[in-house]
């Protein structure tokens, strides 16, 4: 039963902060370490991925159905238009973004060993101040472009160039734990002029063949148990509100307030690193 109610709380966690740029990998490590849990599984947190990857598709299923059937009639048609554009931006940024991620996600792991050897400690007391320092800066950059930038670029007027940029930066953000996936491409985003509303939903579709490639990578290793589909339904009902919930409040509101919970909850966990040494 504690396995369920760990993995349903999870599953709420992902669902809230995947979405929202305060980064899920960063609570999902934090909650395990707060609470004394056993620390979960690299399959297992795949798994909470799929609920926000379900949560995305249903969301925008007409979206997703317009994209790949016009990009099918652009290549096969020549038919130009909007959606086929956009879902050819998608596919071309995806592939140097998933090179980049396997590339970035090794040299993540190398960093935290040496500096746990180097400074002879814990290497998830390492990995926390890592992440702790991540949020912060993060959390700062975040506030700063999205204040100075210009909101000129609408969704459908997004360029080639904009998308690659925008992708890649997932990769720093699935090697880097507290980056935060949706943090960094909207911050990425903004700092390019697109408005708030079009870097959020750009970055949710450009989100969707990386984490769907990831859980295919990962599929032989999981466990089809009751905490498993628990996670998996909480993470997807919990996005599916998180998203629709965001999509509003860009129309008028600021990512402000996201970075500030960003440091803060940095902070806290800097000093939490501090009475654990």
């Amino acid at each position: 039963m504690n396995e369920i109610l760990q993995a349903l709380i999870l599953g709420i966690v992902q669902g809230l902060t995947e979405l929202l740029p305060i980064s899920s990998s960063a609570h999902l490590n934090l909650f395990p370490w707060v609470f004394g849990w056993s620390e979960i599984s690299e399959s297992f947190d795949v798994a909470l991925h799929i609920g926000t990857l379900f949560a995305i598709v249903i969301f925008f299923f007409k979206d997703w159905i317009k994209l790949i059937t016009s990009g099918y009639k652009q290549v096969v048609k020549k038919e130009k238009t909007l959606e086929g554009k956009i879902f050819w931006y998608i596919v071309i940024s995806t592939i140097p973004t998933g090179i980049l991620c396997l590339i970035l996600d090794k040299v993540s792991e190398k960093v935290i060993e040496k500096l746990a050897l180097g400074f002879n400690i814990q290497e998830k007391i390492v990995e926390m101040f890592l992440i702790a320092f991540a949020l912060i800066v993060m959390g700062i950059i975040l506030y700063i472009v999205d204040k100075k930038a210009k909101s000129k670029v609408e969704y459908k007027d997004i360029k080639l160039k904009q998308s690659l940029w925008i992708a890649m930066s997932q990769a720093i953000a699935a090697a880097f734990p507290g980056v935060s996936r949706s943090g960094i491409t909207m911050t990425v985003g903004r700092g390019m002029g697109l408005t708030r509303e079009s870097v959020a939903k750009y970055s949710f579709l450009l989100s969707t063949p990386i984490v769907a490639a990831a859980a295919l990578y990962d599929l032989k290793h999981f466990v089809f148990n009751v905490p498993f589909i628990v996670g998996i339904l909480a993470s997807f009902i919990v996005g599916m509100f998180v998203i629709k919930f965001l999509l509003e409040y860009l129309k008028k509101g600021s990512f402000k307030v996201f970075a500030i919970y960003r440091v803060i909850l940095g902070l806290f966990i800097i000093g939490l690193c501090f009475i654990r040494l």
